[in-house]
């Protein structure tokens, strides 16, 4: 696909968004929801016309790995309230790391055992499908909590949650991607464990120098706009930096650069803070409106004919681990620890809001062709996040009132 094509392509997207955002108020669904619907219904419209969209599964892997991965990492991580991330970052990082490992095992055997067919979906595409579906997205989910007024720490609980558990199942995915791929030569699971320590916490080191850089130049300029710029070219500075010449996460390096940056600053560039967050508030929506009609370009009606059962297969499997994960994992770390309890009716939230979305397709649409199984991966992960747009945001409202969450 020309670059003229993908521009004219990505415009006709946004114009889409534009014209179906007053519909999902209408309709009172997530507006995530709506775009799916409305780029598959566009898709199928103009491929009954006998209108070629350009759209292969293969065209837009930069794009959504170097362009929308890291604005939907800095935007979460600067705009996340660090004052109640840091009073619960011990249960955050608990949900996001042990509780992501538990639920890539879990989904992984699930869809293995359901699917039951080794050499067309071996043990390594189980395990790829369990990383990419335990990225967890409540963005449609937080933005009905703020309108219902659900309580701070709940919000942030799901929010910080995603932040980090995002940037662990993409480091896992990456991790698992090249011994499948081979990139990365042949590995034994001790020596994929240091792969993955290294690449996550070398992107960590990576972000933390780049953050700390930035902040200090941010506070030496004096307009909106310079700062701003700076954090845009933070951001990818710090990805591709990592991602491309260190060879450790981008991912991790821009959610580190992301939270330094967001850090709270005085009131006299609290004006700066505000256009920042803006810009930023902005640069997410247009990747999410995008990532989101891509996923409904991509669908095909064959996914569900061909591959119905193996998404039933990946939603049962999502189910059980999240339910397994949240109502072990989190008793557990307040039998350990002392942080303040999180109540049974947060666990029931936690459970049923944990959404795939974003990070989810991001993934999907970046398999490689090449691997046999790709497409009944991206089918699984195209049949989750239908579920969990339709069926888990369209309820988790009733949840909240039925626990008395909202105000």
């Amino acid at each position: 696909m020309d670059t003229g094509h993908v521009i004219l392509l990505l415009a006709g997207l946004l114009l889409l968004a534009l014209v179906i955002q007053p519909l999902a108020r209408r309709l009172h669904l997530p507006f995530t929801a709506t775009l799916v619907i409305a780029g598959f219904v566009a898709s199928e419209i103009l491929v009954g016309a006998g209108i070629d969209t350009g759209v292969r599964a293969g065209n837009f892997h930069d794009l959504v790995f170097f362009v929308f991965l890291p604005v939907l990492i800095f935007e979460s991580a600067y705009t996340i309230d660090a004052r109640l991330l840091l009073k619960n970052l011990v249960p955050i990082l608990f949900l996001a790391i042990p509780l992501m490992l538990l639920s890539t095992l879990i989904t992984a055997v699930l869809v293995y055992a359901g699917i039951a067919h080794p050499s067309g979906f071996p043990w390594i595409a189980a395990f790829l499908t369990g990383a990419l579906l335990s990225a967890t997205d409540p963005v449609a989910v937080v933005a009905l909590f703020r309108q219902m007024g659900a309580p701070e720490r709940l919000t942030v609980l799901l929010e910080g949650e995603s932040l980090f558990n995002d940037a662990t199942a993409i480091v896992v995915f990456g991790v698992i991607i090249a011994m499948a791929t081979g990139s990365a030569g042949a590995m034994s699971y001790p020596e994929a464990a240091m792969h993955f320590l290294r690449v996550f916490f070398g992107g960590a080191l990576v972000g933390t120098a780049i953050g700390l850089a930035f902040l200090g130049i941010t506070r030496l300029l004096g307009d909106d706009i310079t700062r701003a710029l700076a954090t845009v070219i933070a951001a990818y500075l710090a990805f591709v930096l990592a991602e491309s010449w260190l060879h450790v996460s981008g991912v991790m390096a821009v959610l580190v650069t992301g939270l330094i940056l967001g850090q709270p600053r005085g009131s006299s560039d609290s004006q700066q803070d505000g256009f920042v967050h803006t810009l930023w508030t902005f640069n997410a929506y247009v990747a999410n409106a995008l990532v989101f009609l891509l996923m409904g370009v991509t669908i095909t009606l064959d996914m569900f004919s061909e591959r119905w059962l193996a998404m039933l297969i990946g939603i049962a499997g999502v189910i059980v681990a999240r339910a397994a994960g949240i109502f072990t994992l989190v008793p557990l770390l307040t039998s350990i620890t002392p942080v303040e309890p999180v109540p049974r009716p947060y666990q029931v939230v936690m459970f049923w809001g944990g959404l795939r979305g974003a990070v989810t397709l991001a993934l999907a649409l970046s398999l490689p062709t090449s691997l046999d199984y790709w497409w009944t991966i991206q089918s699984i992960a195209f049949g989750v996040v239908l579920f969990t747009l339709f069926a888990q945001a369209t309820t988790t409202g009733a949840l909240l009132r039925h626990y008395r969450l909202n105000t």
